[in-house]
């Protein structure tokens, strides 16, 4: 795992992540509660060479083996 970096929701991400994987970074932002906007931190890390990013309120944004953006909750299985 590379360690990445920490910006606030609705800030500038990271300009290595492709322009797909940011608007699913912004969809996910659309979402937050008023409160939560602009508070919410992103924290990228790389696993196996892909993006993995992890909003404070347990949400996951990342690439799965086909290179598809894939969202998550931290709650649920990843494998199933």
């Amino acid at each position: 795992m590379q360690v990445g970096t920490r910006w606030n929701a609705g800030g500038e991400p990271p300009a290595r992540l492709t322009p797909e994987f940011v608007a699913q970074l912004r969809a996910v932002e659309a979402d937050l509660p008023p409160d939560e906007q602009g508070v919410a931190r992103w924290t990228l890390t790389f696993l196996e060479g892909r993006p993995v990013a992890e909003l404070d309120t347990g949400v996951i944004v990342t690439l799965d083996a086909a290179g598809s953006v894939v969202v998550r909750h931290d709650d649920e299985d990843e494998f199933g």
